[in-house]
This record gives structure tokens, C-alpha cells and sequence, in this order.
């Protein structure tokens, strides 16, 4: 039987999603995938291996990571969720399970992948909620970052906005959405694309912070994203003041709401 789940996690602990160790060792390697596979295996009495939506780094969290599993373990949803989430670590938890069709595949099935970057903007650093807030002293202009990143909508090349250790085969995304808006004393970048490549949010952000700050013009960020140039782009952003906020799918594909189109 196949399973998908709707997991939350503060990242700020781990060494990202992707599992280090080879599966089915019992010693951790502080990754959120090791940990859930842990936490599943108990569960199942069995091994069990995990496949996510979307990898995230370490020190980058999840309002609802999807992962899929098969499992011959007569378990009840509520087993999943509740049995898992008893042997995972307090920052780690499983918010549902559905049962899926075979060919579901929390990776290739998505349409879409959402995140969210908050940056506290004030003269004084944060210390309430510091692991989830990146933080930028000076003022930040957020219609300006906003007119910016509106030229990068579409399906372009981001090599600009790609990390040197990204495996991916091509640089070509489909951005389908963002926004930048200020709310009291942060600003917001949203987005979402069908896919992303590594550090790509966090290096378009950085990016707009240039902007923000009135260090470059609007129309700079078109004339990076033409250039395909990573060295001529902004530096990468914190991990802190990321969260991923999940993928979509079809409804086909009969999950919640939230992560569907």
C-alpha cells in the first residue's frame, strides 16, 4: 500500500531533508529524512524509505513537505500519524496521511512548489522567532524588490539564481508566481514555480535585497537573469528566513486541499 504524508518541521536542527547514511542504519545522521524513516520504521515494524516533494537544506523549514511510502503494515491512518509523530524528534511532525494510488509519487507527481522567505527588516537584530527570520538593518524598498521580481516570471534559464552543487540536468524553471510585500516591520517574498533549482529562492532573494537597499536599479534583476552569470547575481540569502510551504498537485491526485491545484 502507498501512503503520502503532510509533514511540518523546523529545519534549524538538522542537516537537511536528504538522508546521509545508507538506509536502514540505525545510527542517526541528522537529516529530517532519516529521522522520519526512523520514526515510520517503528511504526511498520519494517524498513521503510521515503521520497519527498522537494529537498530542503539545512536550516530551512516546512509548513507541509509531502513524502510518499509503501508499506505492507495493516496500520490505520490515525496510526501513521499519531505513531510516527510519538517516535520523531519535538521539531518534526506528521500532520496527515492518505492512502494513494501505486503510481503516485511525491516528487513527479507535483505541479508546483511554494515557499515563503520573511525578512525582519529593522535597525535591531531579532530575538523572539530568530530561526525563522532572515534579517536586514537597512531600509528595504518592497515595491521596488517586488516591480524587480516580476521580470522573472515565465519559463526562463536561472543559472544566475543556481547554486555550483546543483545536479540538476538544465536550469530552465517555470516561475509562475511572486510577490513582495511588507507587513508592519518585515518583508515577504512568496513564489512558486514547477520546480526549483538548489538555492535558487535563497539566491533570488539575496538578490532583491541589492534592490531593496537602493544598491541597484529595478531593471538590474532582468539584466542578471538574462546574463546567466551566478557571479554577477547577489549573494545567497540565509537559510533561516525560509519555508517551504509545499507542493501542488492535481486533484486527481486526492489530497488536501493545501497542496492541491
Amino acid at each position: 500500500m502507498r501512503y503520502a504524508l503532510g509533514i511540518e518541521y523546523d529545519g534549524s536542527g538538522f542537516s537537511g531533508w536528504q538522508r546521509l547514511s545508507q538506509p536502514g542504519s540505525a545510527e542517526p545522521d541528522g537529516s529530517l529524512q532519516n529521522a522520519l524513516e526512523s520514526a515510520l520504521s517503528r511504526v511498520a515494524d519494517a524498513p521503510v524509505t521515503t521520497v519527498c516533494a522537494g529537498r530542503t537544506d539545512a536550516g530551512v523549514h516546512a509548513r507541509c513537505q509531502v513524502v510518499h511510502f509503501d508499506s505492507d503494515a495493516q496500520r490505520t491512518q490515525r496510526s501513521w500519524i499519531l505513531g510516527t509523530t510519538a517516535n520523531l524528534p519535538p521539531t518534526l511532525a506528521v500532520r496527515w496521511c492518505v492512502p494513494v494510488d501505486a503510481e503516485f509519487n511525491a516528487r513527479f507527481s507535483a505541479r508546483a512548489r511554494r515557499y515563503r522567505y520573511r525578512i525582519l527588516n529593522r535597525s535591531a537584530r531579532p530575538g523572539l522567532a530568530r530561526q525563522f527570520l532572515g534579517w536586514e538593518p537597512l531600509p528595504l524598498d518592497a515595491d521596488a524588490m517586488h516591480a524587480a521580481a516580476q521580470a522573472l516570471l515565465g519559463e526562463r534559464d536561472f543559472s544566475a539564481f543556481r547554486s555550483t552543487q546543483c545536479q540538476a540536468t538544465h536550469a530552465r524553471r517555470n516561475l509562475q508566481h511572486i510577490n513582495v510585500v511588507r507587513m508592519d516591520d518585515e518583508v515577504v517574498v512568496e513564489v512558486q514555480a514547477n520546480a526549483f533549482l538548489h538555492h535558487m529562492v535563497r539566491n533570488l532573494v539575496g538578490s532583491l535585497l541589492l534592490i531593496g537597499r537602493g544598491e541597484r536599479p529595478v531593471d538590474w534583476m532582468a539584466e542578471v537573469l538574462d546574463g546567466r552569470d551566478r557571479t554577477a547575481a547577489g549573494p545567497t540569502a540565509p537559510s533561516a528566513g525560509l519555508l517551504f510551504l509545499g507542493p501542488r498537485y492535481p486533484v486527481a491526485c486526492g489530497l488536501p486541499a493545501e497542496v492541491t491545484l
